[in-house]
């Protein structure tokens, strides 16, 4: 029996270039940044004052142009960011009027890296003045398979209801998760990816004192994200979710779906070292992407192109390095590599899915996104696709990884490939 394929037939977005999949990616392909200056007296004590909001045309998005006041006392701003970009990926995949038949197959796998902190603080705060002022949606705002509940909720959709909160891994095991259970055959349709909105004091002074967030670029916050560069010194947080819809193959050809690129393999693996630094000899990094490659059926040199996890922090960015170097041997004169954090910061458990979506779209449009900031380059044997994009050099068939790793050494690699019909 021939294995099921999986394809993507829809992307939504919500992040700091901007909202949904044709403004993210035009930003991004531009070079733009979307990092700032944090808002609020809260931060002028913190020696990180920057972050990535999410944003809509240019400005901070405003939760109340998709949601009423009641809706938003029952969910964290994360949920809605999910919601959102559920909504789009879901009207851009022509799935939103789906059939009972459809709905039963369909199932939800968004993740959350982390509860938003001030929902702690206040009802905390609340509490102080008594019972009666904590509300009662405090315990649903703050679980992390909210997102996932409330997608499943609104549409209807009774197929596998997942939620995954690995760190920074968040997003790509939720878009990993799902699509082996199409390739199981445990749904036709899965709406996966990851949503984070935990930009506030707490946390930033908590990833503060971890020395882990850029503190040099205060009055430059445009230049503070710099993966691969000499001068990078640490992460810049962002906000946002991203979802893709995953889809069995013949179900979408069934219904003349449009498709943006196929998932053709999946690695996981664990560093077993350290609660925050990856493994030192990169061997971690390497194993998921060497599963990736194994569960995909294909060969290194037919990858041409990494969507790296690089945060901008002076240890990851050279352990990954060292970790393609390793796989890749001496086909590294063949790849690109590139890291769009620079441009939208590090979305914590929503860095993964956004970062696949943005892989997604370099496939379907053969163009290879830019790394921003990359002044001063530290190894000059990889392509790192500095500062300007690049067309992506002609190959029999399109094929990246996308790379995610999170605190606790937990690892995580996609492989897609350019649609072909086989």
């Amino acid at each position: 029996m021939m294995q099921r394929r999986v394809v993507v037939t829809g992307i939504g977005v919500v992040s700091p270039v901007g909202t949904g999949i044709k403004e993210v990616w035009k930003n991004i392909v531009a070079g733009k940044s979307g990092i700032s200056k944090l808002e609020g007296s809260g931060y002028d004590s913190l020696p990180c004052k920057i972050g990535g909001y999410a944003k809509e045309n240019n400005s901070r998005i405003n939760l109340l142009n998709y949601f009423s006041q009641p809706e938003l006392r029952s969910m964290a701003p994360a949920t809605g960011f999910a919601l959102i970009s559920t909504k789009q990926a879901l009207e851009d995949a022509k799935l939103d009027k789906m059939d009972d038949s459809t709905k039963n197959v369909t199932g939800v796998a968004v993740g959350m890296g982390m509860i938003d902190l001030e929902d702690i603080c206040n009802t905390y705060d609340a509490l102080k003045k008594g019972y009666h002022h904590v509300s009662p949606f405090f315990v649903p705002r703050i679980l992390p398979n909210m997102a996932a509940g409330q997608i499943s909720i609104r549409y209807g959709l009774r197929g596998p209801n997942h939620s995954v909160s690995t760190a920074c891994a968040t997003g790509v095991h939720a878009i990993g998760d799902s699509f082996r259970f199409i390739r199981n055959g445990d749904a036709e349709i899965m709406i996966c990816g990851g949503t984070e909105s935990c930009i506030s004091p707490m946390s930033i002074a908590g990833f503060s004192r971890l020395r882990a967030l850029s503190t040099s670029f205060n009055e430059d916050p445009e230049k503070a994200s710099r993966p691969f560069d000499k001068l990078r010194e640490g992460f810049v947080m962002g906000e946002g979710s991203a979802v893709l819809i995953l889809e069995e193959l013949q179900h979408a050809l069934n219904r003349n779906a449009y498709i943006y690129a196929e998932v053709l393999g999946y690695g996981l693996s664990g560093d077993a070292s350290h609660l925050t630094a990856p493994r030192s000899d990169g061997t971690g990094a390497c194993s998921a992407m060497e599963r990736a490659v194994k569960d995909s059926k294909i060969l290194v040199d037919q990858i041409t192109y990494i969507n790296a996890h690089a945060t901008s922090t002076p240890i990851g960015d050279a352990i990954e390095i060292k970790a393609i170097k390793k796989l890749f041997a001496f086909y590294c004169k063949n790849i690109a590599v590139s890291s769009t954090k620079g441009a939208h910061g590090h979305l914590l458990g929503a860095a993964g899915n956004l970062e696949a979506a943005i892989t997604i779209k370099a496939i379907d449009d053969g163009i290879l996104p830019p790394t921003i900031n990359l002044e001063n380059v530290e190894d000059n044997e990889i392509n790192f696709v500095p500062n300007i994009s690049q067309k992506w050099q002609k190959c029999n068939r399109r094929i990246a990884l996308k790379n995610a790793f999170g605190f606790g050494g937990t690892n995580a690699s996609l492989c897609f490939g350019q649609y072909l019909d086989k």
